[in-house]
């Protein structure tokens, strides 16, 4: 019997919830980009077809912001639907700084070290989730 074939457009992405000393990293969307533009956002992206999820996540900060990160565990799962129809399984990782001098790509136009307690005047609520887990499981306490 043959069973037709079903393409799905389907990735798994990777973002970073870099903390230090009470301030979160985030970064601003480009205003022309064509996913979110000009949202406040935490780091990360897609990964390659294969690719692990940790050494993936560790290009994407490196790509993105110059950063190097230290990966301590998972956070969370998402999931969700792109604007563009790609579907997107999304696993956010808690990590601290490690070094680099930060230079953002042109996905970005700026970046804000900002304060955990105060993020809801900045950070996009889609990451809001992230921030009350760092709060409820008294995450500074790991970092």
């Amino acid at each position: 019997m043959k069973k037709d074939v079903v393409v799905v457009n389907f990735r798994v992405a990777v973002k970073a919830f870099i903390v230090e000393k009470d301030k979160l990293f985030a970064l601003k969307r480009a205003g022309d980009d064509i996913q979110s533009p000009g949202i406040w956002e935490i780091p990360g992206g897609r990964l390659d077809l294969g690719e692990d999820p940790i050494l993936g996540l560790m290009r994407e900060i490196r790509e993105e912001t110059g950063m190097y990160i230290d990966v301590l565990f998972p956070m969370s799962v998402r999931h969700f639907v792109r604007d563009d129809g790609q579907i997107i399984t999304m696993l956010v990782f808690l990590c601290k700084p490690k070094g680099g001098e930060i230079k953002l790509s042109e996905e970005h136009e700026c970046f804000d070290w900002m304060d955990i307690k105060d993020y809801k005047n900045k950070l996009n609520s889609f990451f809001h989730k992230e921030v009350h887990l760092y709060e409820k499981l008294n995450l500074k306490d790991v970092i």
